[in-house]
């Protein structure tokens, strides 16, 4: 945040008006703050046409991304996932400095020789763990984890490659709104006892029950990312002036106790939480239907909307260590060296982008923002 300082001599102004002031300093704050460019650790790219609409906004703000692999078919082994990079990266602008960081896609019959090749490959950086049926493309998920799936789990500790976990339930008889905290209990928690080694990321955490786990757990082998949307959107964003299906995602959007539960973790400086927009590009049809797709495409925004949260919080200061900081330091892998700059400057978001096969809606679609992130 940068400072202009305007000094005004008191011999500019009648002498009655200073008796004993002798100068006036009037500060007069330019709200531009120039931050390491951050990275985005859980987005959505999708592929074919969608991937080459979508990735120049996340290639504009961010420097590296891990890439979610429930594509369909979904991405289970090392060789689609070096294949589904090239792909990224020839969607890529030209002169894009982007780096797609790839996952695995666990299922109940991944083997250990699978994850000690993805480790040697040297472009995937973690498996991702999807309960069977929990969101989007995720039929194909885990249904054994503390069966099938040990052996892979024993690998990744051996090579220290993290697990990042889609933290909810899937039983029909849990409430929607209380399948991160039973997971927590029934599944997370078992783990990281079991496996006190292991890297875990829960990802989109929720819930003040993630907040309050993530918090217990020893630093740097349990951490969180943190959606846009959860920040500042809780549940009756899905119900306000009717059903609004641009703003379902998940997990669900929660109560408003959780929402600044999650505010307090991400602006209190805990190294335990850091940027994961789970941006979610879907076409316009698919989530303006009568069973409309999970997800919420936040990239043209995300920066804005975590400025918005930070500035609100008075913790501006804070703001470079979650978006550019804790990622990389949790990984393993080197900070950014190129900057960012976002500028306190109004701007609309637009209705819709188009691409060969429709339209997707972005989050806030045609309302103003106030932070306008632009590389430096």
């Amino acid at each position: 945040m940068k400072s202009s300082i305007f000094t005004c001599k008191a011999s500019s102004f009648p002498s009655t008006t200073f008796k004993v002031l002798k100068e006036v300093k009037i500060n007069i704050i330019k709200m531009e703050l120039s931050i390491t460019r951050p990275d985005d650790w859980h987005l959505h790219l999708r592929d074919g046409k969608l991937l080459e609409a979508v990735i120049p906004h996340s290639a504009h703000h961010f420097g590296r991304a891990i890439i979610m692999p429930n594509l369909k078919p979904p991405i289970t082994t090392t060789a689609a996932a070096m294949a589904y990079r090239e792909s990224i990266l020839k969607a890529l602008p030209i002169n894009s400095g982007f780096t797609p960081l790839m996952t695995l896609y666990l299922t109940d019959s991944t083997t250990p020789a699978e994850i000690k090749l993805a480790k040697e490959s040297g472009v995937i950086y973690a498996v991702k763990l999807y309960p069977a049926g929990a969101t989007t493309n995720s039929q194909d998920g885990v249904t054994d984890l503390f069966g099938k799936c040990m052996p892979v789990i024993e690998e990744m500790v051996k090579h220290n490659m993290p697990l990042l976990v889609h933290g909810e339930v899937t039983s029909p008889e849990v409430d929607i709104f209380d399948r991160e905290k039973v997971f927590i209990e029934t599944v997370l928690s078992p783990l990281v006892l079991k496996f006190p080694q292991l890297k875990v990321v829960m990802e989109h955490v929720t819930t003040m029950d993630a907040v309050k786990f993530v918090e217990s757990c020893a630093e740097g082998r349990i951490a969180a990312t943190v959606t846009p949307q959860h920040l500042v959107l809780n549940r009756n964003s899905l119900f306000q002036g009717g059903l609004q299906p641009h703003n379902y995602c998940l997990p669900v959007l929660k109560r408003e106790t959780h929402r600044q539960a999650i505010v307090s973790a991400v602006t209190s400086g805990s190294k335990r939480f850091f940027l994961g927009t789970d941006s979610a590009p879907h076409d316009r049809l698919k989530k303006e239907c009568p069973c409309g797709c999970a997800g919420i495409y936040n990239a043209p925004v995300a920066l804005a909307v975590y400025a918005k949260v930070f500035e609100e919080a008075g913790a501006l200061d804070k703001l470079e260590a979650f978006t550019s900081f804790n990622g990389p330091d949790f990984y393993g892998l080197p900070r950014n060296t190129s900057k960012i700059t976002l500028r306190k400057t109004p701007w609309k978001v637009p209705e819709s982008f188009s691409y060969a096969s429709g339209h997707v809606v972005p989050m806030f679609a045609g309302e103003m923002l106030d932070w306008l992130p632009s590389p430096v």
